[in-house]
């Protein structure tokens, strides 16, 4: 992020440039001062989205969970599209990611994700990605190549540490144990390592087996129980305010933030904001900046 000090700096000498100019006109000069008055409009739009991630947990790490919605292998299907698509971006931002769990569909695709999601500002890019994400393209599932419309959910919280207090009592949690799936060898055919919770008051329900021990993986999935009880917190508290949203509800289904149209043309079109971008396999391989900008002054902007 562009510190407020070092931009007034550049606007002062900006202008002592242009006074200079005035008075002794230098081609050189006068090139240089439109190098730096480019430079500036890049910091002045820098410094405006940082002023937007202001909120008590942006500057947190994120945990996004992606599920599928009915559909089957196609939405299975997109739903890991999506996670591909959320790695992609977080790479390119120098972020790092670690898969908290992963469970394969039957045929292909996904029946869920969990990623931790490390960097600065984390949240408060990846809040604005939370709702609906709608597919249509010619499914490739589909022997007589005909266009499918699939559904994926994407929940997006931010990562809690100890200094936050939930209420959260072990007797209102069941701990489920199984063999965890995927790739791993002997120990993912042998051991119930991977890690259920259930925290019965609210329904929630996380899941762990990035891990290669029990003990560990309900220590990761323990964070993750936290981080979901703290954002449904946040909502509820929202909620109280009238501002809308709740958590990750069967209601949200109706409510999609974005489309990713494959054919019969390209586009993507985030319907919070009307941002529409034509090349969709850019936005895939985690081409999302313009989109969660759009949304942070969109937000910023009803505050």
């Amino acid at each position: 992020m562009v510190p407020a000090l070092a931009l007034e700096q550049k606007v002062a000498d900006a202008f002592a440039m242009t006074e200079l100019l005035e008075e002794d006109p230098d081609d050189e000069m006068a090139r240089e001062l439109e190098r730096e008055a480019a430079a500036i409009e890049v910091d002045v739009a820098q410094l405006e989205l940082q002023s937007l991630l202001s909120g008590p947990d942006d500057s947190r790490d994120a945990i996004l969970t992606v599920h599928p919605g009915a559909g089957g292998t196609e939405s299975q299907d997109w739903a890991e599209m999506l996670t591909r698509m959320y790695v992609r971006w977080a790479e390119r931002k120098g972020y790092g990611v670690t898969v908290l769990d992963m469970v394969p569909g039957e045929e292909a695709g996904i029946k869920s994700s969990s990623l931790e999601i490390k960097g600065e500002h984390a949240y408060g890019f990846l809040k604005a990605e939370g709702g609906v994400h709608r597919l249509v393209r010619i499914s490739p599932f589909d022997a007589q190549s005909r266009r499918h419309t699939s559904f994926a959910s994407v929940f997006v919280s931010p990562s809690v540490d100890d200094t936050i207090e939930i209420d959260l009592r072990d007797e209102d949690i069941r701990m489920d144990v199984y063999r965890a799936s995927g790739a791993g060898g002997q120990h993912v055919n042998k051991t119930s390592s991977a890690v259920r919770l259930t925290h019965e008051p609210t329904g929630i329900v996380v899941a762990c087996q990035q891990q290669r021990s029990q003990f560990k993986n309900r220590e990761v999935a323990m964070k993750m129980l936290r981080a979901a009880l703290y954002q449904r917190k946040l909502e509820e508290q929202d909620a109280a305010r009238a501002v809308l949203e709740a958590t990750k509800t069967d209601n949200s289904w109706g409510n999609q933030i974005r489309s990713y149209v494959f054919q019969p043309y390209t586009m993507v079109n985030d319907h919070r904001t009307e941002t529409k971008v034509g090349d969709v396999q850019r936005v895939m391989d985690g081409g999302l900046d313009e989109f969660i900008e759009a949304y942070l002054k969109s937000q910023g902007a009803k505050a």
